[in-house]
């Protein structure tokens, strides 16, 4: 049920932010509790605020009610995916590049399996950590997210 719910989410979304110049990050339906959640997270260069937020809620919510794919009550919020959104798409990793990211990888990258730096490049990926550069696939992350570097 839940991937059903998010392709048509996906499907009813799409059309709404690309009218608006507005791009999709993400879908998930998931429960906490006794309640399910329908989060859509959409973000533009430089940011997405409250009132696109909103629009996209309001339209959304109406072809939701029309198609009615989910038969239970549910909680619907779209927001920006945040500072510290995960990197899932090519577009994503360009549009990190010379910022803050945390990088998990499946096999070890200069001994170790976690790397937080700044992005230098994308294809392979390379990271400045410590002053140093260090270059791998990018077949290698498990996870990969915009990060606040404190140092």
């Amino acid at each position: 049920m839940s991937r059903k719910v998010v392709s048509i989410t996906e499907q009813l979304v799409l059309p709404i932010l690309e009218q608006m110049g507005l791009e999709l990050v993400e879908v998930e339906f998931t429960e906490e509790g006794k309640n399910r959640f329908l989060r859509v997270y959409i973000d533009k260069e430089g940011g997405v605020d409250i009132e696109e937020c909103g629009k996209v809620s309001e339209s959304l919510s109406k072809k939701l009610d029309e198609v009615d794919p989910i038969p239970y009550a549910y909680f619907l919020e779209v927001s920006s995916p945040g500072a510290e959104r995960p990197l899932k798409t090519d577009r994503d990793y360009e549009r990190a590049v010379g910022k803050g990211v945390h990088i998990e990888t499946l096999e070890p990258v200069d001994g170790k399996k976690v790397l937080e730096g700044i992005l230098l490049s994308t294809d392979p990926l390379t990271v400045k950590v410590e002053g140093k550069e260090i270059t791998f696939s990018k077949k290698n992350v498990t996870f990969a997210r915009l990060a606040i570097l404190t140092s």
